[in-house]
Formats: C-alpha cells, sequence, structure tokens
C-alpha cells in the first residue's frame, strides 16, 4: 500500500487554518496573534495559546532586540537548543546558556544549578532576551537579580513549568517593570518558550 504525503510546508500551512478557524476572533497585536498561533501549533492546545500574557511592549522590545543583535540568555540547554539559530546569524546574536550540564561544578551549598546558571550569566542578561523555560528557580534568581538593580534586561519569556514554583514565579513576574511573555499557572515548558521566541525571529525576518 502506498501513501501519498504532504510537503512540510503544505502541513504547516493546512495546520496554521485549522488553528486560525478554531481559535476565533481574539483582541490583540497582529504580532501577538503569530505568537499565539505558534504556541498552539506547539502544544496543539489552543487554550494554551490564547492564555499567553504579554506585557505592553513587549513584542516591540523583542524585536528591536533581535535586530539590534543583542544577547539570548537561556535556562536550560533544551530551550537554546529549540531555538532557530540559523535564522539570527543576519542579526549576530549569541545564544548563551550557563546551565552546567554535567554537574562537575563545585557547589558547596548545593544551591540548584539554574539559580547557579543565572548568576554566572551576570552582566550578560542586560538588554538581553531571557527565556526561561523549564526552572522556577532560575525565574526566581533572575527576579531577585532584577530587584537588586544588578541586571535590566530587555525582555523576559519567563515559561517555567511545574508543580513547585512555577505559578509563584510568573506572578512575581508579572509585577516587574521589564516587558514579558509569561502564562499564569503552571504550564509552560522549554518548547513552549523556544517557540515563543521562534515566532519573534520569524516576525523579525518578515516571515510573518
Amino acid at each position: 500500500m502506498s501513501r501519498e504525503y504532504m510537503s512540510p510546508e503544505d502541513i504547516e500551512k493546512k495546520s496554521m487554518a485549522i488553528i486560525e478557524k478554531e481559535m476565533g476572533k481574539i483582541n490583540c497585536l497582529f504580532e501577538e496573534k503569530q505568537i499565539i498561533k505558534r504556541v498552539i501549533h506547539t502544544t496543539v492546545d489552543v487554550n494554551f495559546g490564547k492564555s499567553l500574557i504579554f506585557h505592553p511592549l513587549a513584542v516591540e522590545t523583542g524585536l528591536q532586540a533581535i535586530k539590534k543583535g543583542k544577547t539570548i540568555v537561556t535556562d536550560v540547554h533544551m530551550v537554546k537548543s529549540g531555538i532557530r539559530a540559523y535564522d539570527l546569524e543576519e542579526f549576530g546574536n549569541k545564544i548563551l546558556c550557563f546551565f552546567d550540564k554535567d554537574k562537575k561544578e563545585l557547589n558547596p551549598d548545593n544551591i540548584p544549578r539554574a539559580v547557579l546558571a543565572m548568576k554566572k550569566a551576570g552582566e550578560s542578561l542586560n538588554d538581553s532576551i531571557v527565556v526561561i523555560g523549564n526552572a522556577p528557580t532560575a525565574l526566581f534568581e533572575l527576579i531577585d537579580m532584577i530587584k537588586s538593580g544588578g541586571v535590566k534586561p530587555a525582555l523576559i519569556i519567563g515559561m517555567p513549568v511545574g508543580f513547585v514554583g512555577a505559578a509563584e514565579s510568573k506572578e512575581e513576574l508579572q509585577h516587574l517593570d521589564i516587558p514579558y511573555i509569561t502564562i499564569n499557572g503552571r504550564r509552560g515548558g522549554s518548547t513552549v518558550a523556544a517557540a515563543i521566541l521562534n515566532a519573534l525571529i520569524k516576525i523579525a525576518k518578515g516571515y510573518e
């Protein structure tokens, strides 16, 4: 039995048409809608995408940071690996992740490695896009660093996931005077965080 397969481009086009129909009309910026659609495409969950929360300056700030070649910092390597690095070549953005995968780092105080990653990022966080898709502890640490006046990112994509700390860290994020894209509650994840940034990259390149 032979099968006929659609091309990846046709599959994506058809998927987006289905998403457009199922999500219905929503009151948001055109660019925000493109991001929402990408999250729905990634999660196959219309309500997930429609629940995204955008700071009023999030999209504008994120696009400017991408086009100006600002650094992108991720909490874990899974987020970094999901970013369309090849589409950033014309802008010159660096993608950095300071999470120690090998557990070889000296850590006598047993500080969570995601916290250490934010601490090691240090000044790299200034004017950067910070993409957090895994660890609530990374977002908590980033928030503390911002409140202490130590760093000031351009945009925070805050999508940590889990039963402990994820909802609370995202709630604290929304009280910062820094642009963010997030969602309430426990939901999140590395693939979603990367999808949000990738949507911004595609918009910056004029793909959408």
